[in-house]
């Protein structure tokens, strides 16, 4: 089964280890399913389905876990009942509820159609404060952004490095949970970058491939919604902003300045608008 992150970067060039399994599935180098069922089901409109569940050709046996959990509970499926699915890492479709018994479910599965299309815009995020990240991670899977990658900044805390959200096992919770709400399998990438500098100088450029960069500043002449409509990199800072160095550094390299508004937005307010802008001006890439 390939899970939730295809992979986890690191500036120092680490790569973090993962448990062996998550809610009952293997990892192989991602993470897939799972956190607390009473947290979690009610918000799932798609069921993810893995390549490591117990396949007999067309049908899926789902052992109790969350899913099963959701099925029972939720949407109180009966024998006979169609349900919303997806494959993860590939396409959608619908699934009859052929057995539910005291072992789990079994569904008859059929897969046709293809994945909504990614958002627009690749982000590049300063580390937020913790209790904001898994909100952050989720809104960054609901709109189907491709790649995130979390920086530093001179207003990051340095122990904000340090918490437990940041285990590749939290992160895969987090963007599990915004696929299953918004009817997703193709899971965002996440990539963290501990060193501001020799981020933007070394690795922005070819991130940035050819595509606009624009990062954020409240000065800035001009607003991110009077930019083209094309795919693009997007810089948000930290609560209170990049510092002035921060900004010259990115606009010296390959960053040009918008602004969000008059206001100032606190950073899990002015990512979901930055990615609303992005769904509005224009046609997504597939």
């Amino acid at each position: 089964m390939k899970g939730v992150i295809a992979e986890l970067k690191c500036s120092v060039h680490r790569f973090c280890s993962w448990p062996d399994t998550v809610d009952g599935h293997a990892i192989h180098g991602q993470a897939c399913a799972g956190q607390n069922p009473s947290a979690m089901i009610s918000s799932m409109n798609l069921i993810l389905l893995y390549a490591d569940d117990v396949w007999s050709g067309s049908s899926c046996f789902l052992a109790n876990g969350r899913r099963t959990e959701h099925i029972r509970s939720v949407l109180r499926a009966v024998v006979g009942d169609t349900l919303r699915v997806g494959l993860y890492g590939g396409d959608q479709g619908n699934a009859r509820v052929d057995v539910i018994d005291a072992a789990g479910v079994t569904l008859s599965v059929q897969l046709m159609q293809s994945p909504p299309p990614r958002h627009r815009f690749d982000i590049v995020l300063a580390l937020p404060r913790p209790k904001m990240l898994r909100r952050i991670l989720r809104t960054v899977a609901e709109f189907g952004v491709s790649n995130l990658h979390l920086i530093n900044s001179a207003r990051v805390d340095k122990s904000y490095w340090q918490s437990p959200l940041l285990s590749q096992v939290k992160l895969s919770e987090a963007l599990i949970a915004g696929m299953e709400r918004s009817q997703d399998t193709i899971a965002p990438v996440v990539h963290c970058h501990q060193r501001f500098r020799p981020f933007v100088e070394d690795q922005l450029p070819q991130l940035c491939n050819g595509r606009p960069c624009w990062i954020t500043d409240k000065g800035a002449p001009i607003a991110l919604s009077q930019t083209p409509a094309i795919p693009a990199l997007v810089m948000i800072g930290p609560e209170g902003g990049f510092v002035p160095f921060e900004i010259e550094l990115a606009t010296s390299v390959v960053a040009d300045r918008v602004h969000l508004g008059a206001r100032i937005l606190s950073v899990d307010t002015a990512l979901p608008a930055v990615l609303a802008q992005g769904l509005a001006t224009g046609v997504l890439p597939s």
